[in-house]
């Protein structure tokens, strides 16, 4: 399931960091700025062609307004890897430690 509010929590934290305003947003995207709120609120569903017009604006991947994953991050697979780990015995634990030795070493 589609969750349109974190998505539009993504897009507004990206418009902040890149210090857009929604009417900038609006201008370039050639959208009314009421939109975009209702994008960033959850209340409009963005639909795939405008999501990557957005991703293009703040020079971000549209996987991660729709996951919150940065895959261009080197380590974006922590959380994953963590999860995994979690509830593994500590031998099990060990073993994964010993073979990531081993292929880091190849």
């Amino acid at each position: 399931m589609i969750d349109y509010k974190l998505i539009g929590k993504r897009i507004k934290e990206s418009r902040k960091l890149t210090k857009l305003t929604q009417e900038n947003v609006s201008e370039i995207l050639k959208v009314s700025p009421e939109y975009i709120s209702r994008i960033e609120t959850g209340k409009a569903k963005i639909n795939l062609e405008m999501l990557v017009k957005v991703s293009n604006i703040f020079n971000i991947s549209p996987a991660y307004l729709l996951t919150g994953i940065d895959t261009q991050s080197t380590d974006y697979l922590n959380p994953e890897m963590n999860a995994l780990l979690k509830d593994c015995p500590p031998d099990k634990i060990k073993a994964i430690s010993e073979m990531i030795k081993i292929i880091i070493n190849l």
